[in-house]
């Protein structure tokens, strides 16, 4: 069976852990990233089906991170999450293909939903592959 790698990448200890716990609890692989320079870095060593990325992080922020998968013909869907998201960040994001902006706080349900639809429409997986 099919396990998903999922990539958190939050400078917030505390809320990436939470999303952590609650994506492993579904079943998924979970890797973590404190800010967006280690989230390259993880890629560029292990296959990640899906990053969640924060948009303010130090180092490299979540757009930037988005930016610098967007050429990459392997990149992995991303999910943008802020708690201050303005419109031009957002279309920014959408422009390079982001899967999804989100705004935090982030109900475990929601999250829930948008990474399996990101992984349905990106690898055809589905919980019960």
């Amino acid at each position: 069976m099919f396990v998903p790698n999922l990539l958190v990448t939050d400078d917030d200890a505390a809320f990436r852990h939470v999303l952590c716990e609650g994506l492993i609890r579904r079943g998924f692989h979970v890797t973590e990233a404190r800010d967006g320079q280690e989230a390259i870095d993880l890629i560029e060593r292990t296959k990640v089906h899906l990053a969640l990325v924060d948009m303010h992080m130090p180092r490299l922020g979540g757009l930037d991170v988005i930016r610098q998968l967007h050429e990459r013909p392997d990149r992995p869907a991303c999910v943008l999450m802020s708690a201050r998201m303005d419109d031009a960040s957002r279309r920014q994001a959408i422009e390079m293909d982001a899967f999804e902006v989100l705004d935090k706080p982030i109900p475990l349900s929601r999250l829930n939903a948008t990474v399996c639809k990101a992984l349905a429409e990106t690898y055809g997986w589905s919980a019960s592959s």
